[in-house]
């Protein structure tokens, strides 16, 4: 069974509470962090595959 929907326009200060409440962020902080340790990894492992091919 699904749960019932809550009106939030059941009364003022149910609406206001609803209208005015902020949606968590929670993914957004840990894309933007991958993102530069993705690049770091990339980032050495080319350095890695130059300094070996010069060495070789």
């Amino acid at each position: 069974m699904s749960e019932p929907q809550i009106d939030p326009a059941g009364n003022t200060q149910q609406f206001k509470a609803f209208a005015q409440r902020q949606e968590p962020e929670a993914a957004a902080p840990q894309r933007s962090r991958l993102i530069p340790i993705i690049a770091v990894v990339a980032a050495v492992i080319v350095v890695a595959v130059v300094v070996f091919l010069l060495v070789r």
